[in-house]
């Protein structure tokens, strides 16, 4: 739904959408389940239109706004880009909550009565007085449906998990206790649920075990704990705080690789020869101890050798061991057709208060990258276990069991194409099919060509919008940007629910169960990337307020950037360095008439006949920072 009350309703056939006046909505709101009637099918630029029939299910979207009262009635001042109506309160249930006048509140809707001008609902939560920061971030969790406590049932059974690790848990264990084995983590991460062990055998192959912390041990399904972990899908990275999936007791204790304690876990453990290539694999439970925590500064300075406090020489070995392996690792996996996307990744540096002090970029190095390839591994391998039915011929069985796959189509060709067509403007020629894995080699190819230069950031956003979206799905189509054939999420079930689902599959599986209900399963993976979803977008949403909070002193001011989008009613910039992104409004640009050419994909003067192209240099000007919208308005500088 948009402000001005018209909609789009997505049809459950993944057909375009379809665009309903706000006159023919029938009361639906933004996430309501709906039938529609189609009254004008697409032609030649015409979009399909419809009429709202009936709606078959309110959504359970809460919507956040400020309390209003007058005298014995109350309402919700809607500040949402996806709802233009207010909603009608109970004034006293409302005072009741404390929720006093001009505070932020999350409301949900109820009912919209035939005739009536509002719809009818109830206050969820208060979330406080505007712009403080503990307001405004519960107030983004809850425009996204996000909880941000735990119930007492599940802090009551999450305390009563016992923390002793005895013989029970221990029977059928690989013990790995005397193995080199370390995590390498942010500096300030909480739980580490990942670690790595080393050693080398004596035929000159190395032995690596990914030890995965073993969730599904401790979360049993049907418990309150597994409930709310399923409900909630995803731990949840706000630019201040983290939303965990699960209960301290369990993320930052039991189930925390951290070093000098037993801790149960499911693991891969390959045999990889000097040349990376695998073996031999086994899975399964395992103990381990952790021996060393590291970060990756400090791992990136064993690395580089540029350590200065001592190291002991088995961890610096395994660690440039490991490193080698991870690259070529990569290289092959590049080599197969993976797609090699560089954008930068920027971050936000704030206070105890959470003020924004800084945005800076994140840089990845090779202590990264070695983690990355080796949890790459991991996830690959166990999602082949099961699809080739425990073969390592890397062909599908007939015979294959029910799993969760984490999986990603082929790209948009026709969006490629218009990419093939772009980029010949700038004298580039993308040889090939933009379709299959020669479409990935042809795109990697392409931004090699223009890496360091203007034009290459306009595209690999082309590009990355070209690209189909990874999901969860029992139906294996493979992972087209990683180039691999079978693929899952095993490595980070502390934070992801779905890798608790795969060891739950794992460890069914491995005890010689048979299939588990694939229409089941298939829904739960639906339920998983549908919250994935919403994490990722109250993570941007997060991001997005706090950049608009960082530019709210540099009105005025001006900053070099270039064009990062465009649309028929605005340019969109990137400044530098921070790369904060805000809108400079056609109807803004005073000296001529600009039109959105979409074949071309660039703004041409009508007078002038002056183009603005993806990647074009401009100089803006900050004009207004609206932190209740998260919005940045730039003037051009002419």
């Amino acid at each position: 739904m948009t402000r001005e009350g018209f909609i789009f309703v997505i049809p459950e056939d993944g057909s375009e959408d379809i665009y309903v006046k706000a006159s023919k909505t029938r009361h639906a709101l933004d996430s309501d389940l709906v039938r529609v009637a189609v009254t004008r099918d697409s032609g030649h630029e015409r979009r399909r239109e419809g009429v709202v029939t009936e709606i078959l299910e309110r959504g359970r979207k809460c919507f956040v706004g400020y309390i209003h009262y007058v005298g014995a009635q109350a309402w919700v001042l809607i500040q949402s880009k996806y709802m233009p109506y207010d909603i009608v309160v109970d004034a006293e249930e409302a005072r009741s909550m404390g929720a006093e006048a001009g505070m932020k509140v999350a409301a949900a809707v109820d009912r919209w009565d035939r005739g009536s001008i509002n719809p009818y609902g109830h206050i969820t939560d208060v979330l406080g007085f505007p712009l403080q920061n503990e307001t405004e971030m519960h107030a983004i969790l809850s425009e996204y449906n996000l909880p941000y406590r735990f119930e007492e049932q599940v802090l009551r059974e999450a305390e009563k998990i016992p923390s002793e690790i005895g013989e029970k848990e221990l029977k059928g264990r690989e013990d790995f206790r005397q193995t080199l084995t370390f995590t390498i983590d942010p500096a300030d991460a909480k739980d580490y649920d990942d670690a790595l062990s080393f050693r080398k055998l004596s035929n000159g192959n190395f032995e690596v075990g990914v030890h995965i912390a073993d969730v599904s041990w401790y979360v049993h399904p049907g418990t309150a704990i597994d409930k709310e972990a399923r409900e909630r899908g995803t731990s949840v990275y706000l630019v201040d705080r983290t939303v965990p999936m699960l209960p301290e007791k369990l993320c930052n204790e039991l189930c925390s690789l951290r070093p000098g304690e037993d801790k149960l876990c499911f693991s891969t453990v390959f045999e990889l020869t000097p040349k990376a290539e695998v073996k031999a694999r086994r899975i399964g439970r395992t103990v381990i101890r952790s021996d060393f925590r590291l970060d990756y500064d400090h791992a990136q300075s064993i690395i580089e050798g540029t350590l200065e406090e001592p190291c002991p020489e088995a961890l610096s070995e395994a660690i440039l061991c490991l490193n080698g392996l991870a690259g070529k690792l990569k290289n092959k996996r590049f080599k197969a057709g993976a797609i090699n996307f560089e954008r930068p990744e920027m971050k936000v540096e704030v206070d105890a208060d959470g003020k924004p002090l800084r945005v800076y970029e994140k840089i990845s190095r090779e202590a990264n990258f070695l983690i990355e390839e080796f949890m790459l591994l991991a996830n690959r391998t166990v999602a082949e276990f099961i699809a080739t039915d425990g073969q390592m011929n890397a062909v599908a069985s007939k015979k294959a069991k029910t799993f969760v796959y984490r999986v990603h189509g082929e790209p948009n060709s026709e969006k490629l194409q218009g990419l093939k067509e772009f980029a010949g403007h700038f004298g580039y020629k993308m040889e090939g099919s933009t379709a299959g894995r020669e479409a990935a080699r042809s795109l990697n190819k392409l931004l090699e060509q223009a890496k360091g230069k203007a034009e290459f950031a306009a595209f690999e956003d082309i590009a990355l919008r070209s690209m189909a979206k990874a999901f969860y799905s029992t139906d294996n189509i493979g992972h087209y940007g990683l180039a691999f054939k079978f693929y899952t999420h095993f490595t980070s079930p502390i934070r992801r629910y779905p890798d608790t689902m795969v060891h739950r599959l794992l460890s069914r599986y491995l005890a010689g169960g048979d299939s588990a209900d694939a229409n089941l399963f298939e829904q739960e993976c639906k339920h998983a990337s549908e919250r994935e979803v919403l994490a990722a977008d109250a993570e941007r949403a997060s991001v997005k307020y706090k950049l608009v909070e960082f530019m709210q002193d540099k009105k005025g001011q001006e900053f070099d950037g270039h064009i990062s989008g465009l649309t028929e009613w605005g340019i969109y910039v990137e400044i530098e360095p921070t790369k904060i992104e805000g809108m400079v409004h056609l109807r803004e640009i005073r000296s001529d008439f600009y039109d959105f050419d979409e074949k071309h994909y660039c703004i041409r003067g009508r007078r002038t006949r002056k183009v603005f192209r993806l990647g074009d240099p401009v100089r803006i000007r900050v004009k207004e920072a609206n932190l209740e919208q998260r919005l940045l308005d730039y003037s051009l500088v002419e």
